[in-house]
């Protein structure tokens, strides 16, 4: 029998766990992605099959292997300055909002991954800066989370390769924010990773420990769950956010019907959500 194969049966149980663990909703078609995901940790794991992992992940007892199912299931592509219009209202119209605040902006990027989103922020933070003489006079703390502690790791660690750095980023901006480390990799430049601190956490948990933002990005985030962990979800961040913040979504993603907390506000381009008062 083929080490890769999964009965039916076995699928839906480990659709049941992931659920569980995480939010995250697989549909039936799949079975590829767990595949592929969880094939490399067959040799990790001394196991001989996808069958035998998937039963001994259902185990309690198999933390270690439970938290590296998660780890992988959970890791997605990104890319920096996604979707460019978020990072443009920030500098046209989010900065200048809260300037007067006399303490830090605080912003979160929730399910980090491996960094991009919040040290995009942290750049279009510091071109704002450098171009509004005054602006941002207390600074900005952005704070990044992820479910991933292989994620969280390369967060800290700031350090990108030439096919990640070609994702999304122009010449200007790997010139002026990051550092050659060799090999072809470059390193965040430390104004930058100094505004930026990360910690690990489940979306499903509570966000109480986290205090209060302005800003929230959680972006491509949402399509993996259900429409009851969704609404749960989004009433944590109004929890989150302070009077009059800001909540950005993936451009493919709606609030409709989940939550009547919210004022959708169209940009020119894009979409925000702001908490009502």
């Amino acid at each position: 029998m083929e080490n890769k194969h999964l009965e039916q049966s076995e699928y839906d149980q480990f659709r049941t766990f992931l659920e569980q663990q995480c939010g995250i909703v697989l549909g039936d078609n799949k079975l590829y992605l767990v595949k592929s995901r969880l094939a490399p940790l067959m040799a990790r794991f001394n196991v001989a099959s996808l069958s035998q992992l998937v039963s001994k992940t259902l185990s309690p007892h198999e933390r270690q292997l439970r938290a590296a199912v998660v780890d992988a299931m959970t890791t997605n592509e990104t890319l920096w300055f996604r979707d460019q219009y978020p990072f443009e209202l920030l500098k046209t119209k989010i900065f200048p909002e809260f300037s007067d605040l006399r303490r830090p902006i605080k912003i979160w990027s929730a399910a980090s991954s491996s960094g991009q989103e919040p040290y995009s922020i942290a750049m279009s933070a510091s071109e704002h800066q450098s171009k509004q003489l005054g602006g941002l006079k207390m600074g900005v703390q952005i704070t990044g989370t992820d479910i991933s502690n292989t994620m969280l790791d390369m967060c800290k660690n700031a350090e990108y390769d030439s096919l990640a750095l070609a994702r999304g980023l122009s010449v200007e901006r790997r010139q002026k924010f990051f550092t050659d480390s060799g090999n072809g990799m470059a390193k965040v430049v430390e104004p930058i990773r100094k505004m930026v601190s990360f910690r690990h956490l489940n979306l499903l948990d509570s966000y109480a420990l986290l205090g209060k933002f302005d800003v929230i990005f959680c972006r491509n985030v949402l399509i993996y769950f259900s429409p009851e962990v969704k609404s749960k979800i989004i009433a944590q961040f109004a929890q989150s956010l302070n009077p009059k913040g800001y909540l950005f979504l993936g451009a493919s993603e709606s609030m409709a019907g989940l939550s009547n907390e919210f004022e959708m506000l169209r940009c020119n381009p894009g979409i925000i959500y702001q908490k009502k008062t």
